[in-house]
């Protein structure tokens, strides 16, 4: 192959695991590694222009409907294809991916995905530990818990790691992440804040406590590489589904995400705020439509602008308390008309 002595020595580093994710499925425990995180990965070792991923096929394989309750199942075959010098390696995989929900568009739109996520990383298991290769094994997550009292640093095979007193087995040194989310650092900093058990510097006595978010996530809009915030609010989607559709007035609706709202993202949609209530056919006819943009200017409707309409009204009408209060605390007008100053959940 014509990889790099650096991307050789990248390829054969163990998978930090720290970015080990675990669920349950079927009784049983399974470890994986986010889609984000994989496709960061191969833009570090490979580069953002050396590989690339194509969709060979996708199927779904199940679509049912049970009283208003959609469920679909996709399988996806993805081929990636890395250039190294005068080498081109393809990899392939299969991946599958499931999608419940009450609206058929979006349950198709995340099966999809999902099942093009899944085949993609395990395409890229193939190349190696960093993409989650070892997790295959039957003591893929097991390993000793050791303080940090308890561990000396020990340089095994070139690699700084830290080696527990009774040489049973080392653990690597957790490696520093300067990919496309720049908040690993400041991750280590909160977990560190969070086992200390101290207290957070921001007064949040006016949020009530069932809206009080985690005080130690990490605001990732205003990193240097900035991601928009996306909201998620059942109340208030439920509040949009009160409303008629936009086109015919026709109830009951569902509520529509604008998806070119905001930047597309791996298994995300798009903030809850931008939302809009559409009856089920015309919610089916806007996801088989393709463009969506051009679907609104034929219907005349400026969704973005009724969007944001229900999100002031929706916030102003359910914390109207808390907006006082935070009115005359701070003495700001801004923060008495700013629904975004208001008690929300963020991804």
């Amino acid at each position: 192959m014509g990889f790099s002595a650096k991307q050789v020595h990248a390829l054969k580093r163990n998978l930090d695991r720290r970015h080990i994710r675990t669920r349950q499925a079927n009784g049983r425990e399974l470890s994986y590694i986010e889609g984000w995180y994989a496709v960061a990965e191969a833009n570090r070792i490979f580069g953002f222009d050396s590989w690339n991923r194509e969709t060979v096929d996708s199927k779904c394989v199940v679509a049912r409907e049970n009283r208003g309750s959609f469920l679909a199942v996709y399988i996806a075959k993805v081929r990636i294809t890395v250039h190294a010098g005068r080498s081109t390696a393809v990899r392939e995989g299969h991946g599958t991916g499931e999608g419940r929900g009450l609206s058929p568009g979006e349950v198709h739109d995340i099966a999809l995905k999902s099942a093009e996520t899944d085949a993609t990383k395990r395409a890229l298991a193939t190349f190696g530990r960093p993409f989650g290769l070892s997790l295959y094994g039957s003591k893929a997550t097991s390993s000793a818990k050791i303080s940090g009292a308890d561990a000396i640093t020990a340089d095994v095979a070139g690699e700084n790691v830290r080696l527990p007193p009774d040489g049973t087995k080392p653990i690597p040194r957790p490696s520093r992440y300067y990919g496309r989310r720049q908040d690993m650092v400041t991750r280590e900093l909160t977990e560190g804040r969070r086992q200390l058990n101290l207290q957070p510097s921001v007064d949040t006595s006016i949020v009530p406590a069932s809206h009080n978010p985690d005080i130690t996530k990490v605001d990732k809009s205003v990193l240097a590489i900035a991601e928009p915030k996306r909201l998620r609010d059942k109340a208030h989607l439920r509040f949009v589904a009160s409303h008629p559709c936009l086109v015919c007035g026709r109830q009951p609706s569902d509520p529509h995400h604008l998806r070119f709202a905001q930047p597309r993202a791996i298994g995300l949609k798009v903030s809850d705020e931008f939302t809009v209530p559409l009856c089920r056919g015309h919610h089916r006819q806007l996801h088989q439509a393709g463009n969506e943009v051009k679907w609104w200017e034929t219907a005349k409707i400026h969704p973005v602008v009724v969007a944001k309409g229900l999100w002031e009204e929706s916030r102003l009408k359910r914390y109207p308390v808390q907006r006082a209060q935070a009115s005359a605390a701070t003495g700001n007008a801004e923060s008495r008309t700013d629904p975004d100053k208001l008690p929300s959940k963020t991804e």
